[in-house]
């Protein structure tokens, strides 16, 4: 109905129908009011902090602790076979030695390793509080 009849004179009016056009813009408008507070949620992530004046490195870091994971969920510390049960426990001896050095934990994961084995072994490093953590990829 955009065109309409005048005041009797017979002349089409060719005006815009407006209507539709501010029915699809107050809908937009609620749409983004009420998705707006969805995105405003904080998410909490601990940054490194930057450090001007770095203590001195008076003591040699231990070696680090080399952790394979194969293809059939089989972990090895060290080049030695280890149940995924006893890791928690042989970390937070590592831990406990000297807990402002600790050696880093470099961990090697097949490709084709199954993701259980892998979440169990970063759960063991976090709950034994180990701070260095790395992930290598071995050709």
């Amino acid at each position: 109905m955009a065109f309409a009849t005048g005041s009797g004179k017979g002349k089409p009016m060719a005006d815009i129908n407006v209507t539709p056009l501010v029915d699809v813009m107050l809908v937009l408008l609620i749409i983004f009011i009420v998705t707006a507070p969805i995105v405003t949620y904080p998410i909490e992530v601990d940054l490194p902090q930057r450090v001007i004046n770095p203590p001195p490195q008076l003591r040699e870091p231990p070696p680090p602790i080399d952790l394979r994971i194969d293809a059939s969920g089989q972990v090895n510390w060290n080049n030695s076979p280890v149940a995924t049960t006893e890791l928690q426990a042989k970390m937070e001896n590592e831990v406990q030695r000297d807990p402002t050095n600790q050696p880093e934990l470099r961990i090697d994961a097949n490709p084709d390793a199954q993701y259980d084995v892998m979440a169990k072994v970063l759960a063991a490093a976090k709950n034994a509080r180990m701070q260095k953590i790395g992930f290598v990829q071995q050709q």
